[in-house]
């Protein structure tokens, strides 16, 4: 299945990704270290990519 939407909740050192097909399947679900950010989002195909972060989520 390809990823056409991805959910990430940001935090200081661990994050949440959800990813979903066109359908509204769950395709992933994973808990991501900083350094395991950047390499995830390189292998996906372009997608919507929706954050959500609390105000003590920045760092």
């Amino acid at each position: 299945m390809e990823i056409t939407a991805v959910g990430v909740d940001i935090a200081k050192h661990v994050f949440q990704v959800h990813a979903v097909d066109a359908r509204g399947h769950t395709v992933c679900r994973k808990r991501l270290s900083r350094s395991q950010m950047a390499p995830f989002f390189a292998r996906l195909s372009p997608c919507l990519i929706g954050m959500e972060a609390c105000g003590s989520a920045h760092y």
